[in-house]
Order: structure tokens, then sequence, then C-alpha cells
């Protein structure tokens, strides 16, 4: 279940990939049906959208860029899959101007709890977004990843500051508006309703290594693949992932 990626793409992405492959499998076994409803909340391009739709699931992907949308429209025509993926311009503050509520199996909730000025009402829209018994998965920036990064760049004051700050930002010209701890992104989506599945460490060691080792090295990226893997569940390494990826799950009803 990947797409064509560069390895070193790869790698950023096999542990959220092998989670969502496991939660597919039991979701189709629940319902019983192979092709699944997806939806993907700020999916873009359709990195994991265009996959999902190979695989035979009818992906509906909400994003609020339309150049994001046209190039998701491109690769998916180049996929084959261009009936399995519906593109809609929008975004989860006003998520059900665009579609239904309680009706989708899975929803991808990836690189938007970041940027949206209500964290805990877009991840309140996603679950209403999920039929009873239905997965969420949600990938977020990580607090201690950006923490570590600043401070063996040499940026310590950096460090401290997205350390100590609210928002977990080193400064003006941080990217990203937001980060979380693997605590406050399950408080957040206990808050919304669903039950925590699993909570996983994503780039733990990728975004550390220098690239040239991992793509000329013989062996090192499947090395590296296998060790971000087996570090993903442990606790330990999730204080320092520069994502984390939580699975959760709505109730029955």
């Amino acid at each position: 279940m990947s797409d064509p990626l560069r390895p070193r793409a790869s790698l950023r992405t096999a542990v959220v990939w092998e989670v969502l492959r496991e939660a597919l499998e039991r979701r189709v076994k629940a319902v019983g049906r192979e092709a699944l409803d997806v939806l993907d909340t700020g999916g873009g391009t359709g990195k994991f959208a265009v996959p999902l739709a190979r695989l035979g699931h009818r992906v509906t992907v909400v994003d609020p860029s339309p150049n994001a949308l046209f190039a998701l429209e491109r690769r998916a025509a180049e996929a084959g899959v261009v009936d399995r993926v519906h593109a809609v311009q929008g975004d989860t503050a006003g998520l059900f101007d665009v579609v239904e509520r309680a009706e989708y199996d899975i929803v991808l909730y990836h690189g938007v709890l970041e940027y949206v000025d209500d964290p805990a009402e877009s991840l309140r829209n996603a679950t209403a977004a999920l039929r009873p018994s239905g997965e969420l998965s949600l990938l977020a920036a990580g607090l201690g990843g950006a923490v570590l990064a600043r401070a063996l760049a040499g940026h310590f004051s950096e460090a401290h500051q997205a350390l100590t700050g609210p928002d977990g930002r080193w400064g003006e010209g941080d990217p990203v508006p937001r980060r979380f701890t693997a605590d406050q992104l399950s408080e957040l989506v206990r808050a919304s309703g669903l039950t925590v599945g699993s909570v996983h460490g994503v780039r733990i060691f990728s975004d550390l290594v220098p690239g040239v080792l991992v793509d000329t090295e013989p062996g090192a990226s499947e090395a590296l693949l296998r060790l971000e893997a087996a570090a993903a569940q442990s606790p330990a390494f999730h204080a320092v992932a520069t994502q984390l990826h939580v699975l959760a799950q709505r109730g029955a009803d």
C-alpha cells in the first residue's frame, strides 16, 4: 500500500501507512464490504488519497487550496482512479457545507490540527463525519522533535522557546503555528468523543539522519525503516518524534 515515493519520503510515511493498513482491514471485515468510504481532510495533492483509491476505496478529499486539488485530480488521472477520488474545495471549519455527517468509514486528519484556528472544533467536525465504529487517523506536528532539531542545529534559544512557549513554536520565522505532545493530542481526541486506539511516533530518526547516508549507503534505508517501525510505538520516543500519529475510534452509537 504505497505510492511510488522516493526512498526518504517512504521512510517518513511508512509508519502511518502500516497503521492505516491494519485499520482498513479491520473496517472491511466489520462492514462486510471491500470498498470503504474515506474522507481525507486537508488531503492536498493526494499522497494518501490516490494509493487508497488504487486499493479500491472511495476517497473524498477536502482541501482549501485549488492548486492542490488540481494536482490531486492530475495524480488520480495518471493512476487511473478518477472515478474513486472526489475533490472538494473547503476546510474543516465548514466541513458540513461540502460533505455529509456520519458518512465515512475512515477519516484522515493529517497535517490539519497545527493550522486551524480552533483545533478542538475542527477535530469535533472530523469526528462527526465518521460512521458509528469508524476510525480517525490523526497526524500532527510533535513538540519534542522540533525542540531536538533546533538544539542539534545549535539554535539553543529557539529550542528553549519551542519547549516553553504555549504553542511549541521556536520563533517568528517558524512556519508551523502549533505543535503537540502525545498527551495533548490524546486529550483532544478523547474530548471529541473518540476512543484512542494507538499512538505512534513518526519521523523519529529520519529527519535527523543525513540524507546522503540514507540515499547512498547500501542497506541504510531498509535498516532505518526497521528502526523507525520498532521505535514508533514506544512512549519514550514519542517525546522526540517530528510527528505524532493517533488512531482513534468512534463509538458504535
